[in-house]
């Protein structure tokens, strides 16, 4: 038994004990979510598919898994999906602006003696990949900052059925509050933990500071991190408006 399985077996071990069914789903969803990406890949080669299209429909697919198959359909899950759905659409033309102005798409200067053996005229459209590749970092951030906030309101709705809806909707924003200062760090730390060789290749090169925020690699990866904390940000008072708007509108058809 290699590492990658002995590992593998331990996450399935402790999701099933700690999370029983919905562990057992939400470590299957891994695999889901692989099963996508990989398609998605296997598509972007296509110069004759948008990768923009793919990718939106790759996020669709993963938000599907992420929040129903997991969750199942209820009245946490719908509108975390409707706010994921709104958020990247918002976020995707931010990102469009972003890397046309930034000019981030492409391999950096560090990379082009790795990749001198192949050629770079596969005529797919770089700038479009780049914007794709920020969809699909932010994407899991959007989904679990808007799970986290929709599945407490519901739960002050169950408990205090009588509550506004202004009221519902400003506990949402609170509880955003306090998701976003952990969401936004660890973001932080995902891409400095996850790019500390290249800073240390940085170091070597004796770049200075302003040789290494001008990297295309390093900018490119900034960006997409930032783009992420927005993401975060933006979904929190979105989410939290469409759940209480969902819920009050459903206590309607009911009573």
């Amino acid at each position: 038994m290699n590492a990658l399985t002995l590992l593998a077996a331990i996450l399935f071990i402790l999701m099933a004990l700690i999370g029983g069914k919905k562990g057992v789903r939400s470590f299957l969803a891994l695999f889901f979510n692989f099963a996508v990406i990989f398609v998605l890949l296997f598509f972007l080669n296509d110069p004759n598919i948008n990768p923009i299209i793919l990718t939106i429909i790759a996020s669709t697919v993963i938000s599907f898994i992420n929040l129903f198959y997991i969750n199942k359909v209820n009245n946490k899950t719908i509108p975390a999906f409707i706010s994921t759905m709104i958020t990247i659409l918002i976020l995707f033309l931010l990102i469009m602006i972003l890397t046309n102005k930034a000019m981030i798409q492409g391999f950096g200067e560090e990379e082009v003696e790795e990749l001198s053996i192949f050629s770079l005229y596969i005529g797919i459209d770089f700038t479009k990949i780049a914007a794709s590749v920020i969809i699909m970092s932010t994407i899991g951030a959007i989904i679990d900052t808007a799970i986290a906030v929709s599945s407490p309101m519901r739960e002050i709705h169950y408990h205090n059925p009588t509550i506004s809806r202004k009221e519902l909707f400003t506990s949402g924003l609170s509880i955003g509050k306090d998701i976003l200062g952990t969401g936004t760090n660890t973001l932080f730390f995902a891409f400095f933990g996850g790019y500390l060789a290249l800073f240390i290749w940085f170091k070597d090169l004796s770049y200075s500071l302003g040789d290494i925020a001008n990297s295309k690699i390093f900018s490119a990866e900034m960006i997409t991190s930032l783009c992420a904390g927005i993401g975060i940000t933006m979904v929190i008072p979105i989410t939290s408006w469409i759940t209480a708007w969902y819920l009050h509108k459903n206590q309607e058809k009911k009573g």
